[in-house]
């Protein structure tokens, strides 16, 4: 525990279910730390902390709070930035004095001190944090990890060997990426997105360039990023870089060329180009971290993926159903080439539910391109998340965008109808909404 926190007993989280928050709600809980905190609405995740032994309120009165975390002298309220500005609890802390930070503040003091790895990027973070971290444990590392999903191998989003490094994913959302002093970081791309609160995307890759000055070491770069660093990139003259790429029943076979050394015959299990650029990206961190080179190509080979990341829920002769989070067109082009390179000649239907109004809008024409290359789409809603609604941006305005004949915007409640009435071999569910509860029930409705 960093010493600035030392004085600290109670902590209470504000947005406590999400993927971040809830990674430093455990890390907190694990480190002895009184923990308490409030969401919308109860989720799985939500039910996990409870679990652990966390109170979670529902609603936002301060009346709801804890009177424990009233004592503002030995309390830290930590809260998301997609928590609403009129938020009564939230207003009251900052009103009455208390000590109160954004996630990615509290994440900069537990890294400060501790030498740390990032990854960051508009795509590919979440699987490569997640890669790195289980690279770093599988090989011996006391390593502790704050992941932005689910990591398949230890069905958690956070990771506690020990303190001798830090794995975090480093998001530039609200520019909370700027509260971090990488020793070595990756970005893995600096494409546009959340033009709601950058407005333009030069100011997202300023954002970035302001990123990379903070790293102490060594910085990684997608090749074709313009900034300076070691560059990754498949089959190219890249510092590190994956060559002679093969598939073998199912399974990315590769070697890969580093600026010391070429080591062969590595395997991934994870479908996708995109999916090899993340796992080059882990290796070579852990790298130079100063991981052994056997240990590591051992350990790639038993990543098992990150949950709603190309997540197969059901695989038999009959029906695949995947479920990705995908939710920037560039995602969702990614995967559909992994669909298409692990399931050719397969007629593929996407259900996706886009998410926010303004990405919606700020990205629609590429939104249209990268759907029309499904042979069907379903489209739900869109998801709000923070914000409110946008008039004229509607999935009926994006489906008119879209090239492909087999196209239709449906409600939720007409999910399973829709999707057994088709005669699509793969079904891939698409988004950051909640479009992931509904996976469930559309496996039991596959199966019938």
């Amino acid at each position: 525990m960093n010493t600035t926190l030392d004085h600290i007993k109670n902590i209470y989280f504000i947005g406590i279910g999400g993927i971040g928050m809830s990674a430093l709600a455990r890390y907190f809980k694990f480190s002895e730390k009184a923990v308490a905190g409030y969401d919308k609405t109860p989720t799985p995740l939500i039910s996990e902390l409870q679990e652990l032994g966390i109170t979670i309120q529902f609603n936002d009165l301060v009346a709801s709070v804890p009177q424990e975390f009233l004592n503002k002298e030995d309390t830290l309220v930590v809260y998301t930035p997609a928590v609403p500005k009129d938020h009564v609890q939230l207003n009251y802390f900052k009103e009455k004095g208390f000590n109160v930070k954004k996630r990615a503040e509290v994440l900069g003091i537990i890294t400060k001190g501790t030498y740390t790895l990032a990854v960051a990027g508009t795509h590919g973070k979440t699987t490569t944090t997640a890669i790195l971290a289980h690279l770093l444990k599988a090989s011996g590392a006391k390593v502790t990890a704050f992941l932005g999903g689910i990591s398949e191998n230890y069905n958690s989003n956070l990771i506690l060997e020990g303190n001798d490094v830090v794995v975090v994913e480093a998001d530039e959302f609200d520019r909370s990426f700027l509260q971090l002093y990488p020793d070595i970081a990756a970005i893995t791309s600096m494409d546009a997105d959340h033009l709601d609160i950058y407005e333009e995307a030069s100011q997202l890759e300023q954002s970035f360039i302001e990123f990379a000055n903070r790293t102490k070491e060594h910085l990684l770069v997608a090749s074709g990023v313009s900034l300076k660093g070691l560059t990754f990139g498949l089959n190219d003259a890249s510092d590190y870089s994956a060559q002679n790429i093969r598939i073998d029943n199912g399974t990315y076979i590769f070697d890969l060329k580093t600026p010391s050394e070429y080591i062969e015959n590595i395997e991934l299990t994870l479908p996708g180009n995109h999916n090899l650029l993340n796992a080059i990206t882990a290796f070579a961190i852990a790298l130079l971290y100063g991981s052994p080179t056997e240990k590591l190509v051992k350990a790639l080979s038993t990543f098992k993926g990150v949950q709603r990341r190309f997540s197969y829920q059901l695989k038999n002769e009959d029906k695949i159903l995947i479920d990705d989070y995908a939710h920037h067109p560039t995602e969702i082009s990614a995967l559909h080439q992994a669909v298409r390179e692990m399931h050719p000649d397969k007629k593929v239907l996407g259900v996706f539910q886009p998410h926010l109004y303004s990405r919606t809008r700020d990205f629609a024409q590429a939104f249209a391109d990268s759907l029309s290359l499904f042979d069907e789409i379903l489209l739900l809603d869109i998801y709000p998340a923070r914000e409110v609604a946008i008039p004229g941006v509607t999935s009926e305005w994006l489906a008119g965008m879209m090239t492909g004949e087999k196209k239709k915007v449906i409600a939720k409640h007409e999910l399973i109808s829709e999707i057994t009435a088709s005669d699509a071999d793969v079904i891939v569910t698409i988004g950051a909404g909640d479009i992931g509860a509904e996976v469930a029930s559309i496996r039991k409705a596959l199966l019938v």
